[in-house]
């Protein structure tokens, strides 16, 4: 028994450790995302979590270049922005009206970017702008689908692909000191739910295309750093509109988590930045849902990254097994889903 019960405490005392690792390392290491002095970029910043991005990063010293279509909310976001600032005698902010889901959408915003920041393209590019549509797939419109892919996919690669462009450019390597170009992804690239099959692809697309420039990036010897977040519920007015189509089993399967406030998200979302992390979860369901979808992804931290995905490789076993049953009982009390009452 006493032999056990030395086992189970040593045990207890790794675990432990195991557990602080993430907290000692971001307690004692450098910040690996100063924006003081920067120019940040925003996408998606009128309201919600990249209004809350944008505050905060001007709390940091930031400049920032915050865009979206409505130039209403732009302006009102702007004001808020501006009111964060640390320095407001060397900070400057500027907002883009511009459609990112546009063919040539992104280039135009870094242009319009380069040309007021004095011909210097931005520091940092933060893609935020994205939505949902949860929707029973078989009643979702393809015009619907193709919507999803375009806010969620297509507005992250066209602007990876029009500031890559100015970043790597032959004469432009080496200059200007270091940049980050952060996607913004969801959770349900990592356990897709059902309603979430017009969404969910768009976002686990971001992941293979945030893998593949960082490795590709390599190439030209550039100090840029890769980065995609991946929020969980977020409680703003994009919510509101998503649950106004989000099917009832969606809601049922989504119970358990009781989302974050756009400021929460935010800080997170930068915290996990500051520490210099590669794939960015808020919280701990967060990190749980990231642990069994690692994959060839670059790690944050090796040792708990590994150990958490060793725990959650057993327990993975029965989250399924729950969620699954959770659907059939749902299909059997409801019946067949064309029977649903329609959401616009």
């Amino acid at each position: 028994m006493a032999l056990d019960l030395g086992i189970w405490t040593i045990a207890s005392v790794v675990v432990g450790f195991l557990v602080l690792i993430p907290s000692i390392m971001g307690l004692f290491g450098k910040n690996k995302f100063d924006v003081n002095g920067k120019t940040v970029l925003v996408t998606g910043a009128s309201e919600g979590m990249g209004r809350s991005v944008a505050v905060q990063l001007a709390q940091r010293g930031a400049s920032v270049i915050i865009v979206a279509r409505n130039v209403g909310k732009l302006e009102e976001a702007l004001d808020l922005v501006k009111a964060a600032a640390s320095n407001p005698s060397s900070q400057r902010f500027q907002y883009i009206s511009a459609d990112v889901t546009e063919e040539n959408g992104s280039e135009r915003v870094i242009a319009e970017a380069i040309a007021w920041n004095n011909g210097q393209a931005p520091d940092v590019v933060w893609c935020v702008a994205g939505s949902a549509h949860p929707s029973i797939y078989l009643e979702t419109s393809r015009s619907i689908k193709r919507q999803q892919m375009d806010i969620n996919y297509w507005s992250c690669a066209d602007m990876a692909q029009a500031i890559l462009s100015e970043w790597l450019a032959p004469g432009a390597v080496g200059k200007g000191g270091q940049k980050h170009l952060i996607f913004t992804s969801s959770v349900a690239a990592f356990y897709p739910l059902a309603g979430y099959a017009s969404y969910a692809p768009a976002k686990a697309a971001i992941k293979c295309l945030s893998d593949s420039l960082a490795q590709e990036i390599l190439l030209y010897g550039a100090d840029i750093k890769m980065h995609t977040v991946f929020p969980g519920t977020i409680n703003s007015p994009g919510l509101i509109n998503e649950n106004k189509t989000k099917p009832g089993i969606t809601f049922q399967l989504e119970e358990g988590d009781p989302g974050l406030t756009p400021d929460d998200m935010a800080a997170g979302s930068i915290k996990g930045l500051e520490n210099g992390e590669y794939l960015i979860v808020v919280g701990f369901l967060g990190q749980i849902m990231r642990a069994a979808c690692w994959g060839c992804s670059p790690r944050n931290n090796w040792l708990w990254d590994t150990f958490l995905s060793w725990i959650i490789a057993i327990a993975w076993f029965f989250v399924p097994i729950d969620m699954d049953g959770k659907v059939r009982k749902y299909g059997k009390k409801h019946g067949h889903p064309s029977t649903y009452p329609k959401k616009n």
